[in-house]
């Protein structure tokens, strides 16, 4: 081996040397401090993940408890609702039935008026009916009636009542 050659070896040997001594020095630099940032890094990470994971489940639990909740609260108020119809319908059903009676009360009542209503019409044209045939009477029988009839009827009167006490 000549010299050059020699030299040729030891510089690519050397090359060889400082990349195994290089990557030495990563390998211990990598495990020394890179290592264990990253698995502190992980481990937060994992942390993390895990409680997000817990609070992911939480909340799913409460979503699936406030659902419960919602579907308990629609059927309570189908049943309010319901109720309210059917209270809402009772009451109208009440208020209709109480007003058709007073209307047919009223009716009864209007019906018996208007029957005292007419008696006491009849009544009253009977009255004035009586009075005007009184005063026509009186007029006509004052046009008709003169002294010499008042005699004859005290006459006949004075007569029927002597033949009355003899008879």
């Amino acid at each position: 081996m000549s010299q050059s050659q020699l030299y040729l070896q030891i510089a690519v040997w050397s090359q060889v040397a400082s990349s195994i001594l290089f990557l030495a020095a990563l390998v211990f630099i990598w495990f020394r401090w890179l290592m264990p940032v990253f698995m502190t890094a992980r481990e937060r990470s994992n942390k993390q993940i895990a409680e997000a994971e817990r609070h992911r489940d939480e909340v799913k639990a409460a979503l699936e408890t406030l659902h419960a909740e919602i579907e308990t609260a629609t059927h309570d108020a189908l049943l309010i609702v319901a109720r309210a119809t059917d209270r809402a319908e009772h009451e109208r059903q009440a208020a209709l039935s109480e007003s058709t009676d007073a209307g047919e009360r009223a009716l009864r009542n209007a019906g018996g008026e208007l029957g005292r209503a007419r008696a006491a019409a009849r009544l009253r044209l009977r009255d004035e009916l009586l009075g005007r045939a009184l005063q026509v009477a009186r007029n006509d029988a004052a046009q008709r009636v003169g002294p010499a009839l008042d005699s004859r009827l005290i006459d006949n009167f004075v007569g029927s009542l002597e033949g009355a006490a003899h008879g």
